[in-house]
C-alpha cells in the first residue's frame, strides 16, 4: 500500500464518465496545477472484456504525467465474488497499468472485516504495492482503518454533509487517510464545505455543485476552474 501527499489537500475524482463520453474531464485531470491525488477508471462496470482503445488513450496520458489512476471494482456491500474480483483486477493491471484500486460499496460492518482484509491483501500483492481506497461512504467500523491506505467516510449530498461529524477514533490518523465526496454542493459554500472536511481530517476530496441521481461525479463541477484555485497553486486560464 503507498499514501498521497502528507499533509497536502487534493482531490479524489470518483467516477468520470466513459472517456469517450468525458473528454473534456479527462483532459482537465493532466492540466498543470491541479491538484490531484487520484481518478478511478471504470471501464464497463469494471475493467471490461477487452481493452478499451479510449481508456487505454486516457489511461496512459494520466501515467505519463506521473499521475495515480485507480480501477474500480465494487465489493457490492461483501457480496463479491473473489476470484471475479481477483480476476478484474489483474486486467486493470495488465491493460491499463492502474496503480491501485478504488473499492466501491465496501461494507462498513465489524463481520466484514476479515473478507476486505483478504481482498485488500491480495490486491496489494497483484500490484506489487499501491494504493488502495476503501469506499464506505461512511464511517466504518475502526478496523478497517488498517485494511487500505485510504477511507471514504463521507459520500453524498451536501444537505447532509453541512451537518454530519466525524467518528472519534479518525482523530487517531493523519488527514491522509480521509476521503469526502460531496455532491450538491452551492457555489457559496465551497469554503464551508472546505472547513468541514478540515476540521473532520479528510485530505481528498471532491466537491460538485451536480446533484444528477446516480451521475453527479461523472462531470466537471460547475466551479472547476475556482476550487482548482482554492485547493491547489492556482491554474493558467
Amino acid at each position: 500500500m503507498s499514501g498521497t501527499a502528507a499533509g497536502r489537500t487534493g482531490f479524489g475524482v470518483p467516477g468520470y464518465a466513459h472517456p469517450l463520453l468525458a473528454p473534456v474531464e479527462w483532459a482537465e485531470l493532466t492540466r498543470p496545477g491541479t491538484p490531484l491525488h487520484w481518478a478511478v477508471l471504470n471501464v464497463a462496470d469494471g475493467p471490461g472484456a477487452r481493452p478499451d482503445p479510449h481508456c487505454l488513450e486516457a489511461a496512459g496520458r494520466l501515467t505519463n504525467a506521473g499521475l495515480r489512476l485507480l480501477g474500480h471494482l465494487d465489493l457490492k456491500y461483501g457480496m463479491y465474488d473473489f476470484a471475479d474480483l481477483v480476476c478484474d483486477a489483474q486486467r486493470y493491471v495488465d491493460w491499463y497499468r492502474v496503480d491501485g484500486f478504488y473499492l466501491d460499496r465496501a461494507p462498513a460492518d465489524r463481520a466484514e472485516l476479515a473478507g476486505v482484509r483478504r481482498v485488500t491483501a491480495t490486491l496489494d500483492a497483484v500490484l506489487d504495492g499501491g494504493h488502495l481506497v476503501l469506499g464506505h461512504g461512511t464511517h466504518p467500523y475502526a478496523g478497517y482503518a488498517e485494511a487500505a491506505d485510504q477511507l471514504v467516510t463521507y459520500s453524498g449530498p451536501w444537505a447532509d454533509y453541512r451537518w454530519s461529524q466525524a467518528a472519534p477514533w479518525t482523530a487517531a490518523y493523519t488527514q491522509d487517510h480521509f476521503v469526502h465526496l460531496v455532491h450538491g454542493v452551492p457555489r457559496g459554500h465551497l469554503d464551508e464545505a472546505m472547513r468541514i472536511a478540515r476540521w473532520q481530517g479528510a485530505g481528498t476530496i471532491f466537491f460538485t455543485d451536480r446533484s444528477d441521481p446516480g451521475g453527479a461525479f461523472a462531470a466537471l463541477p460547475g466551479y472547476w476552474d475556482e476550487i482548482v484555485s482554492r485547493v491547489g497553486p492556482g491554474i493558467s486560464e
